[in-house]
């Protein structure tokens, strides 16, 4: 990827400026499966898939204490759909450090961000196909679009290094943010409208569930092409090492963690952000489950819940982007961190079917949420020697939205010895304490020089 003549500590140029443009609509696109799928309906839509099938006599919104059998373990169906997002995110850690190895070493990786995008986009498409008892497909499915959104993500985020300068990192990742949030809350707001409608039009919960999995697969594949055709002649000119490119890929992936223990900065916020990032991942993937299950909502007041998220975190990603300019990215993530804290513990004590709390809830959400990604990546990005984005990215990814799996495992695990989600919620805090404190001792400054970067003018 060519690094369109970026200047150091300048402002975006005007070419630069139009590529960006392009890259933002990836967000958007991509958003529509994290919104709508992933964050609300697809792990209510497996639990209750999976407690038809463990207990065929019984109502799907009643605790089922049948368990199913994977591979020969016992589950109970409560623990399936975290259970499915842990085995896409280790899969994920796996194949997606292995994919930047070699996207970094192929002259043209927009071709692999097409590759992996439409690979998601159609199994996120294909999971209008999940009914009945038939939760082995829908097991499937969801680690086949997990795993290519991660991997897509990774060339995705690499390609901002090299589209923009210093300076511009937080705005330019902070408005991708918000371009993801806009477009996923608009297509979640038509969802609504069908979810709330459905019995007028001859549609039963679970065909309009389907229909909505299939129109995100969809809106993720029709709004790619505005980023994969306006970035398609972006190359890579720091392609310098020679030999076949799987083999030599291999070789560069463990020079990357061997490498990875000369830059102690930048190894100190991945550990940072492995914790605090599974806990932000684990209340986006857990709180449609812990609104369904545990606060007895419906799927219509749920919509309306992450649609509220949705446009809130459009304003917090964009009103944080802003206020790094000021206070650096550092600071403001570890107060995003504060804040998440406070909403996880608050969400503990909540009665059930108080929506008016919730909803309050969901506005704190909203507002850290956009924040404390968008920043992380940005801060991220600097910390990453050139020529190595993506191989870098892909390590980052592996902790990325949708594949986090220490939290969605211990989310799971305390529910499958408790039969309790409010104690499943409340153990997420640990990952954020964690995470704050190792956050704290990165030397963000130092960490830039090293990766021989040039430091922005606020850190």
């Amino acid at each position: 990827m060519t690094d369109v003549g970026i200047q150091p500590g300048r402002a975006s140029t005007p070419e630069q400026q139009r590529l960006q443009k392009k890259w933002y609509w990836y967000d958007w696109a991509c958003t529509s499966y994290v919104t709508v799928t992933a964050a609300v309906l697809f792990l209510p839509y497996l639990t209750s898939v999976a407690n038809r099938a463990a207990c065929p006599s019984q109502p799907t919104d009643q605790t089922c204490h049948t368990d199913l059998h994977v591979l020969g373990i016992p589950v109970a169906p409560g623990s399936l759909a975290p259970y499915t997002v842990t085995a896409a995110t280790i899969i994920a850690a796996v194949l997606i450090i292995a994919a930047g190895a070699v996207v970094d070493r192929s002259a043209r990786p927009i071709r692999y961000l097409g590759g992996f995008c439409y690979g998601g986009a159609a199994a996120a498409f294909l999971m209008c196909l999940i009914a009945g008892t038939n939760w082995q497909l829908g097991v499937i499915l969801a680690i086949v679009a997990n795993v290519c959104l991660a991997a897509s993500l990774v060339v995705y985020s690499a390609v901002m290094i090299r589209i923009t300068p210093p300076d511009d990192r937080d705005r330019v990742s902070s408005k991708g943010w918000s371009y993801g949030y806009l477009g996923g809350g608009l297509l979640l707001a038509a969802n609504l409208v069908l979810l709330s409608t459905h019995d007028a039009i001859g549609l039963d919960t679970s065909q309009a569930v389907r229909i909505s999995f299939a129109v995100s697969g969809v809106w993720w594949a029709l709004f790619a092409l505005i980023p994969l055709r306006g970035l398609r002649h972006l190359h890579n000119e720091a392609v310098l090492r020679t030999g076949p490119l799987i083999s030599s890929s291999i070789r560069q992936l463990r020079d990357t963690f061997r490498e990875l223990r000369g830059y102690p900065q930048t190894m100190r916020f991945l550990l940072a952000y492995l914790f605090y990032n599974d806990g932000i991942q684990t209340v986006i993937a857990a709180a449609s489950l812990y609104g369904v299950q545990q606060l007895k909502f419906s799927d219509n007041q749920m919509v309306i819940t992450i649609l509220l998220v949705q446009f809130v975190a459009f304003g917090g990603a964009l009103l944080f982007g802003r206020m790094a300019g000021r206070h650096g990215a550092k600071k403001l993530v570890l107060a995003s961190l504060f804040l998440w804290t406070a909403v996880v513990a608050a969400a503990f004590f909540l009665p059930q079917r108080q929506f008016a709390p919730w909803l309050v809830l969901a506005v704190g959400i909203g507002v850290v949420l956009g924040g404390s990604q968008s920043l992380s990546r940005s801060l991220y990005s600097h910390l990453v020697p050139h020529g190595r984005e993506s191989e870098f990215f892909s390590l980052y990814q592996a902790m990325e939205r949708g594949t986090s799996w220490l939290g969605t495992f211990l989310f799971g695990l305390v529910y499958q010895l408790f039969h309790d989600y409010r104690l499943s919620i409340v153990a997420l805090i640990i990952f954020f304490a964690v995470g704050g404190m190792l956050l704290r001792t990165v030397r963000v400054r130092a960490g830039i020089v090293a990766a021989g970067n040039t430091p922005p003018q606020v850190v």
